[in-house]
């Protein structure tokens, strides 16, 4: 339960944190000294392309989270035996770290317009996101080799079926990433790249954070973390 609480109290201090960049509680009709018309400025609202996101990444946060509830309370029964994880999963993090920074240094050049360094962050932040899915298979392959099969052991399915859940959701990136770098190749306008670029790099940063917190509840660091904390506030 201590991994699913800290899950939770990430997500939400993340969400509250974008939710006040957003100026989504402003009432900007008792500034003073502000002309407002009550019928709505659509220069100045948020996109509705924005809320759309926020809303998703709330549900797919809520089904995370339940997921790591339901392996937090499996591994207290006696029949649960720990899966070796294979050294690979801390290469595949680093390249899905890469890939979040590119996506990060693509949003920074579309805001310079900046479309050769645009450029060069998609591409190197999809190529990226592409060798961390391939990543994932060959873990998967070789820990088959090794006799740890789906229904061998509960823990068995339960890696299998969070990397499987996770890299779903990095494969549904990749098409959104994708369909927009064919828009920038297209020569399309850079006011209209923009919330495109912004919006994967908010997603693509969502799923590094969420794989940050699977692997640390899969290899128990999780678990150390908020024991450390407890005895820091204690």
């Amino acid at each position: 339960m201590s991994a699913i609480v800290l899950f939770i109290a990430t997500i939400a201090a993340i969400a509250g944190w974008w939710l006040s960049q957003q100026r989504l509680a402003a009432k900007p009709w008792l500034e003073q000294g502000v002309a407002v018309d009550l019928r709505g400025d659509r220069g100045s609202s948020v996109p509705a392309a924005k809320i759309g996101l926020g809303v998703f990444l709330a549900v797919v946060g809520s089904l995370f989270a339940l997921l790591i509830s339901a392996y937090s309370m499996r591994t207290t029964m006696v029949d649960w035996r720990d899966l070796p994880l294979p050294k690979l999963l801390w290469f595949n993090t680093g390249v899905l770290v890469i890939s979040s920074v590119a996506l990060q240094w693509a949003l920074m050049a579309a805001r310079r317009d900046d479309n050769e360094g645009l450029i060069v962050g998609l591409l190197i932040g999809g190529a990226s996101a592409v060798m961390f899915l391939t990543g994932q298979l060959v873990v998967w392959q070789q820990l088959k080799i090794a006799g740890y099969v789906v229904a061998s052991n509960p823990a068995n399915s339960f890696f299998y079926l969070i990397t499987a859940l996770h890299g779903l959701h990095v494969t549904g990136g990749l098409v959104a990433l994708g369909r927009t770098t064919a828009k920038v190749w297209r020569g399309a306008p850079m006011a209209q790249l923009r919330l495109s670029i912004e919006l994967c790099t908010i997603y693509w940063h969502f799923l590094l954070l969420v794989w940050l917190v699977l692997l640390g509840l899969l290899t128990g660091w999780t678990d150390n973390f908020v024991d450390i904390c407890r005895q820091l506030l204690s």
